[in-house]
């Protein structure tokens, strides 16, 4: 049997939902707690830039209201920094962000920015935030992420999700090559019922972080079922 993998659940589009008509409602909060009831380890939330879902003011209540680890999704920003570490969330998960895209597209480029991607690092990891660098499964960019200072990547699944051969083996030596690094593994992103499993059972990802499945699946069966799924597909995977 395989160690226990935890599940971090995503709520940003409870906000994209709030944002469509204004207002409070729903609560991204609201979502945080019942997932976690549900069986959630963690909550994810992205503060982007322009604040099309989560704003800041979710971010502070939402650290103020779990009781298990909040994960800041965040670009490598001066503006962002600052927030971050205001808020001191348990993990910031450092992300590539365009104004123009609609969900995040691809790994952050690390290699491409060691120099700058290193002293950020440095700074969250002084203030006691555990670092988390979303990178897509190549050698060159988790080894940048070993030099860069984190203490996590997260493996950027949407090549896999939408079923580009080779995509599996790639997340499989991406993972024991990182663990080798010594950084712990994490995967996410285009995760659904289906794809999930052959996922969850790669030994050296110890963390899912999964959240427009979940929200949108949770429209037609509710939040706490789509979260024990996860729980429940994710356990046996790892058996």
């Amino acid at each position: 049997m395989l160690p226990y993998q935890r599940l971090g659940v995503n709520i940003d589009h409870v906000a994209t939902l709030r944002n469509a008509r204004g207002g409070t409602y729903p609560e991204p909060v609201r979502a945080a707690l019942q997932a976690i009831a549900a069986g959630a380890d963690g909550i994810t939330a992205h503060l982007r830039e322009d604040r099309r879902h989560i704003r800041d003011a979710d971010m502070a209540a939402l650290k103020a209201a779990i009781s298990k680890p909040l994960n800041f999704e965040m670009a490598a920003t001066p503006e962002m920094l600052r927030i971050a570490l205001a808020t001191a969330p348990h993990a910031c998960c450092l992300v590539p962000e365009k104004r123009t895209e609609v969900t995040t597209e691809g790994g952050l480029d690390v290699a491409g920015q060691l120099g700058t991607l290193r002293p950020f690092v440095g700074q969250l990891r002084d203030a006691g935030i555990r670092v988390s660098l979303f990178v897509d499964p190549d050698p060159a960019q988790l080894r940048a992420s070993a030099e860069a200072g984190a203490n996590i990547v997260e493996l950027h699944t949407g090549a896999y999700a939408e079923g580009k051969p080779g995509e599996l083996e790639r997340l499989i030596s991406g993972a024991a090559l990182a663990a080798s690094l010594g950084l712990e593994v994490h995967a996410g992103h285009g995760l659904t019922y289906e794809n999930t499993p052959p996922v969850s059972a790669i030994p050296q990802v110890v963390e899912l972080n999964i959240g427009h499945f979940i929200i949108g699946e949770a429209v037609f069966t509710g939040l706490d079922v789509v979260v024990r799924r996860f729980r429940e597909l994710m356990d046996q995977a790892r058996t």
